[in-house]
């Protein structure tokens, strides 16, 4: 008999030190294929910093981060992740359309996801020559949702992604997520309400400041 496959992600003794200063400490976790992680937890709990650690933006103090079973090592990024952060990284003086090039030629597409595909998706339709900094700051969010939906990426980790949303932009996300999920793909959400319960196979990791 082969032996069981390793989880899509998984997080072994996780700490983080600010300032000398803990900001979680010996956090270990899971992530598989078809299930999302909401990770919640008041502010300076750390999940802005656990999403970077995860991303490979930062480098935990102790502790490791394994996709599909390999050690990550903190980078610039990762081909099985995508990841939406606070701010949008967006580049003002870029279209919408302009962006999302730019982001598939870094990060790669996904077969039929084109711009036009990309922006119909997530409510842009019509907006292809409109700048990124004349967008509303929920319009830059959807963009930013668009750069993730097109990415080949297995899993997503979605910094408040609800944020600047109205509620015909919170039933997105929780579509988006739905759908990815539904095809086999993960995310990890932090989020500060209730509203992020996408109607997908969910577990909730609740962070605490470590003392």
């Amino acid at each position: 008999m082969s032996p069981p496959s390793p989880p899509l992600l998984q997080a072994v003794d996780l700490t983080f030190v600010r300032d000398a200063s803990p900001i979680f400490d010996q956090l270990a976790f899971e992530v598989d294929h078809a299930e999302a992680l909401l990770v919640q937890g008041e502010n300076g709990a750390g999940k802005t910093t656990l999403l970077r650690v995860l991303a490979g933006l930062l480098a935990p103090e102790q502790g490791e981060v394994r996709l599909k079973g390999e050690l990550m090592r903190p980078s610039r990024g990762h081909a099985d992740i995508a990841y939406l952060g606070h701010l949008p990284a967006l580049k003002a003086d870029l279209t919408a359309a302009e962006n999302l090039d730019l982001a598939a030629g870094l990060l790669g597409k996904r077969d039929g996801h084109d711009v036009e595909a990309a922006l119909a998706r997530v409510g842009l339709a019509g907006y292809d020559d409109q700048l990124a900094r004349s967008l509303s700051a929920g319009q830059r969010k959807r963009l930013m949702l668009a750069r993730v939906w097109s990415a080949p990426a297995a899993l997503w980790l979605l910094d408040e992604p609800y944020a600047n949303l109205d509620l015909e932009g919170i039933a997105l996300v929780n579509d988006l997520i739905s759908e990815h999920v539904g095809e086999g793909g993960a995310a990890l959400v932090t989020t500060h309400g209730a509203y992020a319960a996408p109607p997908v196979r969910t577990r909730t990791l609740h962070l605490v400041r470590a003392s």
